[in-house]
């Protein structure tokens, strides 16, 4: 199954430049530091390095507080964070500036993955969530650089899907060096594909907090929308903006309302633009950088790196990738701020965090679009209970902070067993 594995990789490799060109038409990013997705660099990588590997802009955010530490506990090692999406590049920019070195995990080819290892020589790598990479972890053991899953989670039905290939993911997850999973349930479902010295440490993303440039600016949005509640459909995706455009035509909100929709990824930005110019809706586009009239009702958020701004500047919050069978979006980012949640029921990748924010009261499952634009208006109508939902909120993420001092602990043995380990030439 490896081969056959590696062998699609090598089939798809002529396609992948043009699939990066075709997807820069809308995110430029995508075209650039193509090499390194090869294993190319046009710098070279810090050798030696403490990496951190998160996939998109979420995992990049997730992972500031453990970057923290690592810059804290070895400010005499170089820190290297990879992605493998635009936004999460610039969210890393954006977060880190000079102070860690960036590139793209390159393709999970063999020829590429040695490139990058030999470039980089790691001593340790930390993968975030479900950025399991067979070759990787697979040369990195063999090079003798452990990699590690952290703030791990795997749904069921990834599991399952995983289980059908038994032979190839007890390889693929009985290489890591060790795993830290978020839940007891990913923990068992990771040991039962194989992977060893698995510990439950909690959801990193309970520890992440909203800079305070992202409050200042939420502050800004305020003033921008005027003195009227604000309900926000945050992180959508495909297909639920029309669902959603729908349901406020059948229920309208309270009088009053502003809505305001941030898309998930910045290439739909324009077509959700398109989508509103299409029903007749006038709206105000977030990159106007003016105030919105009292004539109109809904804003375009259609920025990346503000979602912090998004959630401090609104009402009642609901956050997509939940009405269509996608997973789910981040619950837990507006719940720190307070903000009352409402998702639909498709959260399988934050299931957990869901279902437990449901049962604390601090979020509202719906069934459908309609439901959920009934269950804001109601909220939106009712400032006590408004008010109930956010202390319940406030009080939900605090329980469940302190994941990070948890991974902490079990990564920091790791660490320090490798601090004195040099690059990759030096026979590690």
């Amino acid at each position: 199954m490896r081969a056959l594995y590696t062998l699609l990789w090598w089939v798809a490799l002529p396609l992948l430049p043009l699939r990066l060109w075709w997807r820069g038409r809308r995110e430029p990013g995508y075209r650039e530091h193509v090499g390194e997705r090869f294993g190319r660099y046009a710098k070279p990588l810090p050798r030696g390095a403490l990496w951190v590997h998160a996939v998109s802009a979420g995992e990049t955010r997730a992972a500031a507080p453990l970057i923290a530490r690592l810059r804290d506990a070895y400010p005499d090692l170089p820190i290297l964070l990879t992605c493998m999406t635009a936004t999460g590049r610039a969210a890393g920019r954006e977060l880190y500036g000079d102070t860690v070195f960036q590139c793209f995990l390159p393709y999970d080819v063999p020829f590429a993955v040695r490139r990058f290892l030999s470039a980089a020589a790691p001593r340790i790598g930390v993968l975030l969530e479900t950025e399991l990479w067979p070759n990787l972890v697979r040369i990195g053991a063999q090079a003798g650089v452990p990699i590690v899953l952290a703030n791990a989670r795997l749904s069921a039905r990834s599991a399952a899907g995983y289980a059908r290939l038994r032979g190839f993911a007890h390889a693929a997850f009985g290489a890591l060096a060790g795993v830290a999973a978020q839940t007891a349930d990913d923990a068992a479902r990771l040991r039962a594909l194989g992977a060893r010295d698995v510990v439950v440490t909690g959801n990193i993303k309970f520890d992440a907090s909203a800079p305070p440039a992202m409050r200042e600016l939420a502050a800004r949005f305020r003033a921008r929308f005027g003195a009227r509640r604000v309900f926000i459909a945050a992180a959508t995706r495909d297909g639920e903006e029309a669902l959603l455009l729908e349901a406020l035509v059948r229920h309208p909100l309270p009088p009053g309302t502003l809505t305001l929709i941030v898309p998930r990824h910045p290439q739909r930005f324009d077509d959700v633009a398109a989508l509103l110019s299409a029903r007749g809706l006038a709206f105000v586009r977030r990159s106007d950088e003016r105030d919105v009239p009292p004539a109109v009702d809904i804003v375009l958020g259609d920025s990346m790196g503000e979602m912090y701004a998004y959630y401090g500047a609104a009402d009642v919050a609901f956050v997509g990738g939940s009405l269509l069978p996608l997973g789910g979006q981040n619950l837990i980012e507006p719940l720190a701020l307070g903000v009352p949640v409402l998702v639909g029921p498709h959260t399988f990748n934050f299931a957990d965090a869901a279902t437990n924010a449901v049962a604390a009261g601090a979020a509202l499952r719906v069934t459908d679009a309609d439901a959920m634009v009934r269950a804001a208006g109601a909220l939106l109508a009712d400032t006590a209970r408004r008010a109930a939902m956010r202390e319940r909120a406030l009080a939900f993420v605090a329980t469940h902070r302190g994941a990070v001092d948890r991974l902490w602990a079990w990564l920091a043995p790791r660490l320090a067993q490798r601090h004195d380990a040099g690059p990759l030439s030096r026979g590690k």
